[in-house]
């Protein structure tokens, strides 16, 4: 296996982990009693809020209604698709090797 083919099988597991841990954050925003400081939830909390906390300070709520980890999914699969999609340049970049 060469280097790019095994950054980029990383990248794509970490890249849709993240995606599926801000739909995670998403659903339990919609359960306002579940504590985000207790396990199992802490692991979605504590690896999402820090990405959160920043585009927070960027993007206010609308509507009272938290849409950074939206803006989020929307990030992360745009750099997936770039990278790594069909048409992805590590992908291309690989095939040309």
């Amino acid at each position: 296996m060469s280097a790019i083919t095994i950054t980029t099988w990383v990248l794509g597991i970490f890249l849709g982990l993240m995606i599926l841990l801000f739909i995670f954050r998403i659903v339990l925003s919609w359960y306002p009693q579940v504590n985000l400081n207790r396990l199992p939830f802490n692991l979605v909390g504590w690896t999402t809020e820090p990405f959160l906390v920043p585009v927070r300070k960027l993007v206010p709520p609308i509507g009272g209604v938290d849409i950074t980890p939206i803006i989020w999914i929307g990030i992360f699969s745009l750099v997936r698709e770039i990278l790594i999609g069909q048409q992805g340049l590590l992908r291309m970049f690989a095939q040309l090797q």
